[in-house]
């Protein structure tokens, strides 16, 4: 797969949205969602999450939290600790299930599939990596890998040539994505990749390990249109959503 690679801590937008954070202890966040999977990797520290559905819970470094907005969610996300960092997903949801009932799902490291071989560790969040399954089920065919190489390894994974494919270097200042006479990459870099059914990736350090996200999805070929937390295919709908919540009807009668 040929690579473009973009430096950035905030923002990716094409069908998805991906957000880099740290938040401090002080720091509380109360937002409403429509419409789209939310997915929150815990890279360190803790986050205390609650919605009006009476769902809450706190998810603690290496965990996931994974919130189908669907017809309409309102809920808070308080940093339990100092320091905080994490990384957030958003998944366009196909227009047949954008009014689904919203979910909440926590998955603790613990019971987080792990796939190895030498020198290579891959948590499987959703999707599949070297014959090891998530049992997690997703309405988008997607994979979310949380993949570490030790010095000097590499690895290949394979991708259905249709998806689209992105990488976030995590830790790490000598990755090598896409063939071996690409150039290193730097922590906090995003990866694109273009077509093809296999991401290879080396690290080329000698003493520090590589730590990145692979990404990927199958594209569900609708039109995105986007305002603040709501995503629909259309301004009309887009319109309809805000005045749903101003009124508090259809999803949104827990806002009241």
């Amino acid at each position: 797969m040929k690579i473009q690679c973009l430096h950035l801590q905030v923002s990716y937008n094409s069908g998805v949205t991906m957000s880099y954070w740290t938040r401090s202890c002080r720091l509380l966040n109360f937002l409403f969602h429509l419409q789209v999977d939310s997915e929150i990797i815990l890279i360190e520290g803790g986050l205390i999450h609650q919605d009006f559905n009476g769902n809450k819970g706190t998810v603690h470094e290496g965990d996931v939290l994974w919130t189908t907005a669907g017809r309409g969610i309102i809920h808070s996300e308080m940093p339990k600790e100092h320091t905080n960092i994490g990384l957030q997903l958003w998944v366009n949801l196909p227009s047949s299930d954008k009014m689904i009932d919203p979910a909440n799902v926590e998955i603790s490291s613990s019971e987080m599939p792990v796939a190895y071989e030498e020198g290579v560790e891959v948590k499987v969040i959703a999707g599949v990596s070297m014959g090891v399954q998530s049992p997690f089920y997703t309405r988008i065919p997607m994979m979310f890998l949380d993949i570490t190489l030790q010095p000097r390894s590499q690895t290949q994974q394979t991708i259905p040539e249709s998806w689209t494919a992105f990488a976030y270097v995590l830790d790490g200042n000598e990755g090598v994505f896409g063939s071996s006479d690409s150039y290193a990459v730097q922590a906090h870099t995003l990866v694109v990749f273009g077509t093809g059914d296999e991401v290879s990736v080396w690290n080329t350090s000698n003493y520090r390990p590589l730590r990145f996200l692979l990404i990927a999805g199958e594209p569900i070929g609708e039109s995105v249109v986007q305002h603040g937390p709501f995503v629909m295919n259309t301004q009309a709908e887009i319109d309809r959503t805000i005045w749903d919540y101003r009124n508090g009807q259809n999803g949104f009668e827990m806002a009241k």
